[in-house]
C-alpha cells in the first residue's frame, strides 16, 4: 500500500467519523424539538431556548456533513455539455473547476478561521459562545479542501494518462 492510499484512507476516515458524530446530534435535536412542540401545545409551555439548541445542531450537523457528501459525491452535478466532450478535455476541465473550488474553499476556510478567532458575542437566550460553531465553518472548509485534493489528484493523473 502506498503512502499516498494511507493519506488518502486516512482523510477519507477522518470525514466519515465527523460526518457520524453530526448524524448523533439528529437524535436529541428531534427529541428536543418534539419536546418543544408537546410541551407548546399540550401545556402552552415551549422549552426555552430549544429554537437555539436545534439551530446550533442543525448547523454542526450540516457542517460536519460537507466533506462526507463530496467524498461518496452526493452534491448535484449537471454533466450535459461535459458528457459529450473528448475524454482529455472533461479532464481538463474538472481539474479547472476543482482548482477554483480548492480557492472557493479556501478563502472560506481562511476567513473562517479570521471570524471565528474574533467573535465574541454570545446567543440571546441560552449564552450559548458563537465561537465554536464560526470556527466549524473553517475546520467543515478545510476538510472539504482535503477532498478536493484527492479529487484534484485523481483528475491530474486521468488528464495525464488520457
Amino acid at each position: 500500500m502506498s503512502g499516498w492510499t494511507r493519506i488518502v484512507e486516512w482523510i477519507q476516515w477522518i470525514n466519515r467519523g465527523i460526518c457520524s458524530a453530526g448524524m448523533f446530534l439528529l437524535i436529541p435535536m428531534m427529541l428536543i424539538t418534539s419536546a418543544d412542540v408537546v410541551g407548546r401545545v399540550l401545556w402552552s409551555r415551549p422549552i426555552p431556548g430549544s429554537v437555539e439548541l436545534s439551530s446550533y445542531m442543525l448547523a454542526v450537523f450540516i457542517l460536519f456533513g460537507v466533506a462526507y457528501t463530496y467524498q461518496v459525491k452526493g452534491h448535484v452535478v449537471v454533466s450535459v455539455l461535459t458528457s459529450r466532450l473528448p475524454g482529455r478535455v472533461r479532464s481538463a476541465l474538472e481539474v479547472a473547476t476543482i482548482l477554483l473550488s480548492i480557492l472557493v474553499i479556501g478563502i472560506l476556510a481562511w476567513q473562517g478561521w479570521v471570524v471565528g478567532i474574533e467573535e465574541r458575542t454570545v446567543s440571546d437566550m441560552l449564552r450559548v459562545p458563537q465561537r465554536p460553531f464560526r470556527l466549524l465553518v473553517s475546520v467543515a472548509a478545510f476538510l472539504l479542501c482535503l477532498e478536493l485534493l484527492i479529487d484534484l489528484v485523481r483528475a491530474l493523473r486521468s488528464l495525464v494518462r488520457g
